[in-house]
């Protein structure tokens, strides 16, 4: 699903092996004491939403339940039938505080979780166990999947659905399984790419597996380290920091975009990686390549995938990154929204993927996907 993308070995210390994933973005079972000033139970220096961002949020997802199929799934421009749009769309809702079951979308959301759930493949000549796939009318096959693990993840974290549970394992597996681990293979060490099957990587590809496998670890699911740590070893690769700071599409490209800086940034954050030189390359690249004048073209090619992407990246720096960020992101959206409630403007996979995306954006101060957390 292009529409939706778009060192050598570097020893990992037994540091960064306790803490791949922070404590800080482990589910919390007590709250920090905060100043509530929306909805949201998050600190009032870092939520930025405003009444009409909020309003924009409920309409999207209303707009969202009245284009879901009567199966649950969701189609969307030329992916009739795409697991990765309806992982999205499913994270729409959980980003706005709404649960399976429950309330004004919990029927529309347990349809969603019942389709994924079905499309995880037993295992077959063409289809590996665990592969969570519909078939004809998908996008390229690990997106959808990376999102969908994601969906499912956040889902059983919050409900602990029984059923869910050796699914999402087998998904978990899958990914490990396919990630590209022959270190003769340097150019796609430690990476993922569009099939379940080793051999090729891209940042795109493998950044969805690596918010798949921290939701995993946050819902409890047992994750490979090894594999954690390979990604982290190709994400770096991409990294061009010792020019412009950007990163790559793929490793030794020197072709630096916004989107896949995003991407960078924010699996490096997540992994304690924050002062690494890879990381702050990133930083320093989009501080320069800022979006408006001058770089509207390399973030409207593949623009709700690179704002999601920079926004969650932005979230985790904070400070005045995100204060500047943010407030230009929410307003720039809420702009462009059609009157019914959609986003659809610059997007190449149609209004439904636009919507989805676009709520999630806004949602991330909100903090309520532990994805989203720090």
């Amino acid at each position: 699903m292009q529409t939706v993308s778009h060192l050598t070995a570097i020893g990992l210390s037994a540091l960064l092996l306790a803490c791949a994933w922070p404590a800080s973005a482990q589910r919390r079972t007590v709250p920090r004491r905060t100043t509530t000033v929306s909805p949201w139970d998050v600190e009032a220096r870092e939520y930025l939403g405003t009444p009409e961002s909020e309003a924009a949020v409920n309409a999207g997802l209303a707009y969202l339940t009245s284009h879901q199929q009567a199966d649950g799934h969701w189609s969307s421009g030329g992916y009739p039938s795409d697991t990765g749009i309806t992982g999205l769309a499913l994270l729409a809702y959980l980003a706005a505080g709404h649960q399976p079951n429950r309330g004004r979308y919990g029927l529309a959301m347990s349809e969603a979780v019942d389709w994924l759930a079905k499309c995880v493949q037993r295992g077959g000549q063409y289809t590996p166990p665990g592969f969570i796939n519909a078939g004809q009318g998908s996008g390229q096959p690990m997106y959808g999947h990376g999102f969908a693990t994601l969906a499912l993840c956040e889902v059983f974290g919050m409900t602990h659905r029984k059923d869910l549970k050796p699914k999402i394992e087998a998904a978990v597996r899958l990914i490990e399984d396919s990630q590209t681990d022959d270190t003769s293979q340097q150019r796609a060490y430690g990476g993922w790419r569009y099939q379940p099957a080793k051999g090729d990587a891209d940042i795109s590809v493998t950044v969805v597996q690596v918010l798949a496998l921290r939701a995993a670890k946050n819902a409890g699911i047992r994750v490979s380290q090894a594999t954690i740590d390979r990604a982290i070893i190709y994400m770096r690769k991409c990294s061009n920091y010792a020019t412009d700071g950007g990163f790559n599409y793929q490793v030794g490209q020197q072709l630096s975009g916004p989107a896949r800086t995003g991407a960078g940034i924010l699996s490096l954050m997540m992994a304690g990686l924050k002062d690494s030189p890879e990381c702050q390359g990133g930083i320093r690249y989009l501080e320069t390549h800022r979006l408006g004048s001058g770089n509207e073209w390399p973030y409207r090619e593949h623009y709700f995938y690179t704002l999601y992407y920079i926004t969650q990246a932005m979230y985790q720096v904070g400070g005045d990154h995100w204060k500047q960020w943010y407030p230009m992101v929410r307003d720039r959206l809420l702009r462009e929204r059609n009157s019914d409630g959609s986003w659809s403007a610059g997007s190449e996979a149609g209004a439904e993927y636009a919507t989805a995306m676009a709520i999630l954006v806004l949602q991330v101060p909100a903090g309520l996907l532990p994805i989203y957390q720090k």
